[in-house]
C-alpha cells in the first residue's frame, strides 16, 4: 500500500536529515496514553536502550514527550518496571549510529535487557544507497547480538517519489534483517500518524505529542513482549 503523504517526508526542508534546527514548540495537548499507576511499580528494573535518530530524540517536543519517555510510562502503567535510556540523536544516519554504538554501549551503567533501534530514515531522505543502509544496520544488529541484547527494530519505508527501484531495494531491509537476527519488527514506525495532519508537526516528518502517544499505543505490546522473561 502506498502512503501518499510520505512524499512530504522526502521534500520537507525540515526533514530528519536537517533536524538540528530549533523548532517552535507544538501546542500542548492532553495525553492519550495511560499515565503511570499511583503506586510504585513492583519487580526488578528493566533497563532498555533507545538508540536512533530524531524520531527517538523527541525533535520538536517538550521534555517528557519523546517516544522513549512516553513508552516508559506506558510500560510502567502495564506493571513493567521499565527504565529507558534515550540515546537518540537528531540527524543520525545508520553510518553515524554505527559509529557511536560502541561508545553508547560502554557508557550504559547496566547492560540493557532490550534495545530499540530507529535508524534509516535519514539515509532514505538523503537517497543514500540502500546497500549502505543495510550493511550499517546489519553491523548494529550483529554488535547487539554479540552482547545477547534483544532488539525491537523500528522499520521505515521509502517515500514514493524516490521511485520504485529505490523502494524495492530499501523497503525489504528491515523485515529481512529482523528475520535474520531474530529482532522484533515494527514494519513502519510512523504508520499510526501518516495521513493524519493533526498528529504530525508542521514539517510533515515528526509526530506531535499526540502522534507520539498514538505510536506508543501501537507499539507498547511489541516492546513488552520483546523483553526477556524474568526468572
Amino acid at each position: 500500500m502506498r502512503h501518499p503523504s510520505l512524499a512530504l517526508l522526502a521534500v520537507s526542508s525540515l526533514a530528519l536529515a536537517a533536524c538540528d534546527n530549533t523548532p517552535s514548540a507544538p501546542p500542548s495537548s492532553a495525553s492519550v496514553v495511560d499515565e503511570p499507576p499511583g503506586i510504585p511499580v513492583m519487580g526488578p528494573e528493566r533497563p532498555i536502550l533507545a538508540f536512533g535518530d530524531s524520531l527517538l530524540a523527541g525533535y520538536g517536543l517538550e521534555d517528557g514527550e519523546s517516544y522513549p519517555d512516553r513508552l516508559e510510562q506506558a510500560l510502567r502503567a502495564r506493571g513493567v518496571n521499565a527504565r529507558i535510556v534515550n540515546t537518540g540523536v537528531s540527524g543520525d544516519t545508520t553510518a553515524a549510529g554505527l559509529q557511536r554504538l560502541e561508545f553508547t554501549l560502554k557508557n550504559q551503567s547496566v547492560k540493557p535487557e532490550l534495545a530499540i533501534i530507529s535508524l534509516g530514515g535519514n539515509d532514505m531522505l538523503r537517497s543514500l544507497p540502500p546497500e549502505e543502509t543495510r550493511a550499517n544496520l546489519e553491523k548494529i544488529l550483529q554488535r547487539l547480538k554479540q552482547d545477547d541484547i534483544p532488539v525491537v527494530l523500528l522499520g521505515m519505508l521509502a517515500a514514493p517519489n524516490l521511485g520504485k527501484d529505490y523502494a524495492a531495494a530499501f523497503n525489504p531491509i528491515y523485515p529481512q534483517l529482523a528475520d535474520t537476527y531474530g529482532a522484533v519488527l515494527v514494519p513502519f514506525f510512523l504508520q499510526p500518524v501518516i495521513d493524519k495532519p493533526d498528529l504530525m508537526q508542521g514539517d510533515h516528518v515528526h509526530p506531535t505529542a499526540l502522534g507520539i502517544d498514538a505510536i506508543v499505543a501501537a507499539t507498547v505490546d511489541d516492546v513488552a513482549d520483546a523483553l526477556p522473561q524474568t526468572k
